[in-house]
């Protein structure tokens, strides 16, 4: 079992991050993603992949996290994405949740795009943040092409986008919420998702699944998430184990 998107660099996980991937470990998650959301988060998640086998990184800055971006600043990210244990850039892309300001989201777009130049120029892929912004993120994507794969993580578009942005070579990362009572649409999109695109992860600190809902999540909780997925796929838990891993290799290439 395979976490892509998790943030054990939170501040909420890093001082017990020893413990926390050896629990993953013991529950059956081989290998993590540890992403940044800004220079400071992904140098911690560079660190971390050099501390255990196991942990990956990806790098890049968040559309949350533009305040203090510059282009020295994406020089510095450059620097960390050419390390070998890095294998994506991000998260990267666009948040209009909290974020209205038309200003807001033009230089969102600025900064997605030369993160998306910056990905396809190192033969990375992209992890993309979109949040309120499936059809901005699309018309960006189209206009501006990644080379070598992406993943919508969290995905909360609707099944209609799911298959749009299939099109353009999209994988879907699915989390906590699918295992929600009243969270119908992740589970309407995780049904809809073809089984070459479907991908796993905690996005931990945050969301943790039912049962464990309100409280810290972590990488230990990939095999509930994942359980549910073979539920509603209406596969064996083995068979939704086998395609995410294999999916996750065919995307980041370990």
């Amino acid at each position: 079992m395979i976490d892509t998107h998790c943030h054990i660099n939170d501040e909420q996980l890093l001082a017990n991050a020893d413990q926390i991937i050896k629990d993953a470990i013991s529950n059956g998650v081989q290998k993590l993603i540890c992403i940044g959301w800004d220079l400071e988060s992904s140098r911690t998640a560079v660190n971390l992949a050099h501390q255990y086998d196991c942990v990956f990184a990806a790098v890049g800055f968040h559309p949350e996290n533009l305040e203090n971006v510059s282009d020295n600043a994406l020089t510095e990210i450059e620097k960390l994405a050419r390390d070998n244990k890095v294998v994506a850039i991000g998260e990267i892309g666009l948040d209009y949740h909290w974020f209205k300001e038309e200003s807001e989201h033009a230089n969102q777009k600025i900064w997605f795009i030369k993160q998306i130049e910056l990905a396809n120029k190192l033969g990375l892929p992209v992890s993309i943040h979109a949040r309120d912004a499936s059809q901005d993120t699309y018309d960006l994507l189209s206009q501006h092409p990644i080379n070598n794969g992406f993943v919508l993580h969290c995905y909360s578009g609707s099944p209609e986008m799911m298959e749009r942005f299939a099109k353009l070579g999209a994988y879907f990362g699915f989390d906590g919420p699918v295992t929600f009572k009243n969270s119908i649409t992740p589970k309407e999109c995780v049904k809809a998702c073809r089984e070459d695109r479907i991908v796993v992860e905690t996005d931990c600190p945050y969301m943790a699944p039912t049962p464990y809902r309100g409280k810290t999540n972590e990488p230990k909780y990939i095999p509930v998430i994942l359980e549910k997925i073979a539920e509603i796929k209406e596969i064996s838990l083995d068979k939704a184990i086998e395609m995410t891993d294999r999916n996750a290799h065919e995307l980041f290439k370990f």
